[in-house]
């Protein structure tokens, strides 16, 4: 069994940290640099850093700030958000990162997985996949792998351009497709439960866990211990 992780996720928008529900309603939560700093102080083993409006503006990750957050910490650094290319991931790198999360343009372009994996190695490629939960009749006969919940049926749909739009793709598909074209780890985050501090999804968490052997980082609904 793989060790356990506390990796906080910092979602970035026009340079500040934000926190919401659902992906809306975001509200400041700070300066980046002062949260990675307290966050290393208080034991986090790793740290995710995602520009959350990259992808959707159609712009890069603000380099200089990953730059400044990378200065202050001494625990491995994700960054997502706006990866397109090849050269993306290599300037992410070049500003610090240990690692780059790709999202929108994975689903856009699922063979840059392997072109990423094959230049910088798997082990620097984590893929972000949002999701959100479609309930679905139990009889009902579709192309998803449907699952029994506590609310019932259903598959999860991978949303893009940061949790904005809906894809018809079956995250559960779509997550073992990834880790076969190279993906090294798993970021999974749930439209549903983000911001409720209720716990995580877990039944998604089950059937993820059941069918790739990368680790998976669950983002969404951390609210205590338990």
């Amino acid at each position: 069994m793989l060790a356990k992780r506390i990796i906080p996720c910092l979602d970035v928008m026009q340079g500040r940290v934000v926190k919401g529900v659902g992906f809306k309603e975001l509200k400041d939560a700070g300066d980046p640099v002062e949260l990675a700093v307290k966050y290393c102080e208080q034991g986090a083993d790793e740290l995710v850093f995602l520009d959350i409006t990259a992808s959707y503006e159609r712009r890069g990750t603000l380099i200089p700030l990953v730059e400044r957050v990378a200065d202050v910490l001494y625990i491995p650094f994700t960054v997502g958000g706006g990866i397109r290319s090849i050269e993306d991931i290599r300037r992410i790198l070049s500003a610090g990162a240990d690692k780059v999360s790709i999202n929108t343009a994975a689903v856009q372009n699922p063979n840059l997985i392997r072109e990423a994996s094959e230049v910088f190695g798997s082990q620097c490629i984590v893929v972000s996949i949002d999701v959100k939960r479609v309930y679905v009749d139990e009889q009902q006969s579709i192309d998803k792998t449907v699952v029994e919940t506590e609310n019932g049926y259903c598959w999860w749909d991978v949303y893009i351009y940061g949790g904005r739009q809906p894809t018809n793709m079956d995250a559960l598909k779509w997550a073992e497709r990834a880790v076969k074209l190279g993906a090294g780890e798993l970021l999974v985050s749930s439209l549903d439960f983000d911001g409720t501090k209720q716990g995580y999804d877990l039944n998604l968490l089950k059937e993820l866990s059941r069918r790739v052997s990368v680790p998976i980082i669950a983002s969404s609904g951390a609210g205590d211990l338990d």
